[in-house]
């Protein structure tokens, strides 16, 4: 493969990457600190991605302007799932949670259905179709946004979680729940946080995504699949992890439309995610909590 057309390809892939990983961040910190899997991750994005949609073309809010908007509220409304649905109806049983997650997503995907129909929406900003050549490619704009808005939120996740009370709470719960009871922590509400943040982590996903890409009420369906491959090739509950499992995902499905075309480039995901595991079951940072 030429050089001019595989590194246009392999930037196209970071940039795409990052968005993955900012979707995947959520759901591993979910994981690494609840310990369960939540099926309604993709499902929540969705309900983001319509939330973006609908501030902009009925109230002409940017999805970028609308990041401060919709974070917080989807932050609220992942801390209410997970402490006055998900917690009460599992009655401390992980195989309960997977259920209550499941049968959340088809609900949201199905009320979706009937509100909004099946009909694809996107919208036109402005910077839409501005790009910006960087000599051995051109990279659109809404692209480059949303690489840099995804790294920068992960940056601040990071900071977050290394150097808050908060984020000192958090890793003291993921790691001995018991123990973070015994000293003080309110155990359940650092549960509720966790979920409200990685909520929150899909709102932005969506707001960094709409300018450059769609919605149906199907589209979740994609974006959890590599969501969760990017967690377990990353390592189950490792932020670092799945940063870079995100990124480096982007670069072959990127790499795979090149050889594959664009509709199986997504094949190149899974081959490497079996390859990868066959050789590291763990994951590359192997199964820590964050």
């Amino acid at each position: 493969m030429a050089w001019d057309l595989l590194l246009p390809a392999v930037l196209d892939g970071l940039t795409n990457g990052a968005v993955y990983a900012l979707v995947a961040l959520g759901l591993t910190l979910i994981y690494g600190v609840l310990h369960i899997i939540n099926f309604a991750h993709g499902s929540l994005l969705m309900l983001a991605l319509y939330a973006a949609y609908f501030l902009y073309s009925l109230l002409g809010i940017s999805p970028y302007a609308a990041l401060p908007i919709l974070m917080p509220a989807f932050f609220a409304l992942g801390y209410g799932v997970q402490r006055w649905i998900v917690a009460p109806a599992s009655h401390g049983r992980e195989q309960n949670v997977l259920m209550i997650t499941l049968g959340l997503a088809i609900v949201l995907d199905n009320l979706a259905l009937y509100a909004f129909t099946s009909t694809t929406r996107s919208i036109d900003l402005p910077l839409a179709g501005e790009s910006i050549d960087f000599g051995v490619a051109v990279i659109g704009v809404p692209k480059l946004i949303a690489c840099a808005g995804a790294l920068l939120l992960a940056g601040a996740l990071w900071l977050m979680l290394a150097r808050t009370d908060l984020g000192r709470a958090i890793r003291a719960v993921a790691r001995e729940p018991e123990g973070a009871r015994l000293v003080g922590i309110r155990v359940e509400r650092i549960y509720a946080i966790t979920f409200g943040i990685g909520t929150a982590c899909v709102a932005a996903s969506a707001c960094l995504l709409l300018p450059s890409f769609y919605v149906t009420p199907q589209v979740g369906y994609a974006f959890v699949l590599i969501a969760f491959t990017t967690v377990v090739l990353g390592g189950m509950g490792s932020l670092p992890g799945a940063l870079l499992a995100g990124l480096l995902l982007g670069v072959i499905e990127a790499v795979s439309g090149l050889y594959l075309g664009e509709s199986l480039g997504q094949l190149g995901i899974y081959a490497v995610f079996i390859l990868i595991l066959l050789f590291r079951p763990t994951g590359l940072f192997g199964a820590r909590a964050a």
